[in-house]
């Protein structure tokens, strides 16, 4: 059984929430606070596996709350349910500890999974939010790929892209081919690469062509 605390400022959202995950017997709802100041003294009477809070708390915000209880409890499970949009808190709400976001206008069916997912140590967040999250991280990652090659080198790769042989890079460039060879040599390692193709399409996606 998941034990859950709800925080919300709004008694209809708090009784809502109560009645409905109530009735599944894989939840339990041990506590309904109104702000979040009540949260500390509660966790350290009650056994809380997962909170609900909104954002917007009186006395004490939703982030601020949840960064402190963080720090003293690691193993509770944070789930951020806020009229805010997700779009410009969800990031910041994860960075403070909370294992998901999802705004107040999500089905029943949305927050009970959201419970779970959090519950089993998984991030929850909406699809479209998720897929954000995914294509940041990647290009990210292939940003800081990038960054490690030197000025010579992107000068390569974006004549190696619109199609320059060896001998016309090293005409353009003024140097020799084998000093080509070895910068594309480089590009290859460094990029993650076993061939022209891929290492060209690399050079597109990033708009390094010249």
């Amino acid at each position: 059984m998941i034990r859950i605390l709800v925080v919300d400022n709004h008694p209809i959202v708090r009784k809502g929430l109560e009645l409905y995950l109530n009735k599944n017997v894989k939840f339990k709802v041990v506590g309904s606070l109104s702000s979040g100041i009540e949260i500390f003294e509660f966790v350290r009477r009650h056994k809380v596996d997962v909170i609900i809070s909104e954002i917007d708390l009186p006395e004490l915000n939703g982030i601020t709350a949840l960064r402190a209880i963080k720090k003293e409890n690691k193993s509770i499970n944070v789930l951020m349910f806020s009229h805010q949009p997700e779009e410009i808190y969800a990031i910041s709400t994860l960075k403070a500890g909370a294992s998901g976001y999802l705004n107040k206008d999500a089905s029943v069916e949305a927050i009970e999974a959201a419970i779970e997912k959090i519950y089993n140590g998984d991030i929850s967040l909406s699809d479209k939010m998720d897929k954000h999250l995914h294509y940041e991280d990647t290009r990210k990652s292939r940003s800081r790929l990038f960054k490690k090659l030197s000025t010579r080198e992107v000068e390569v790769l974006k004549l190696l892209s619109i199609g320059r042989k060896n001998k016309e890079i090293a005409e353009e460039l003024d140097i020799n081919e084998k000093t080509v060879s070895t910068y594309k040599a480089r590009l290859f390692k460094k990029l993650n690469v076993t061939n022209i193709i891929d290492l060209i399409h690399q050079a597109k996606h990033h708009n390094l062509t010249a």
